[in-house]
């Protein structure tokens, strides 16, 4: 899979151990910063990171901040992108089973790494249902 990533300075830490997890899975990652744990502004690296999902150049994308909820936002905003913000990793698997959420956002302040860590194997692992969740979500994207 090729998934895209994207934070502010407040995910940049998690971010670079998502990049080496997903890269040791066999992914392709397409990495649009932030670069360091110097302070930014979050949508300029999660709006690129969504759209690159929405135009079907990446497959999935992670986007991660402080909390997540700002960076979430800012994916919804793009047409096609199914942001789900999750904290734990039930949360993650219904965002996939139920939503079939194509970017996920973490909060780096949320929870301790091993968490996010484990959150992202099952969100890339996990398939979407189908059935009656389609139709909802069809109706959300027109």
């Amino acid at each position: 899979m090729k998934i895209s990533l994207g934070s502010d300075h407040a995910g940049f830490t998690y971010k670079e151990e998502i990049k080496k997890l997903l890269q040791s899975l066999g992914h392709e990652v397409r990495d649009f910063g932030t670069f360091n744990a110097d302070s930014v502004d979050y949508p300029v690296f999660i709006k690129p990171a969504a759209e690159a999902v929405a135009s079907g150049e990446c497959d999935r994308g992670i986007v991660l901040g402080g909390s997540g909820n700002g960076e979430a936002m800012a994916a919804n905003k793009v047409r096609g992108v199914r942001c789900a913000l999750a904290w734990n990793i039930e949360s993650a698997r219904l965002s996939r089973m139920h939503n079939d959420a194509n970017v996920l956002s973490l909060g780096e302040r949320m929870m301790p790494l091993d968490m996010a860590l484990e959150i992202v194997k099952v969100w890339l692992v996990t398939p979407f249902e189908g059935g009656r969740h389609v139709h909802r979500i069809q109706m959300l994207e027109t």
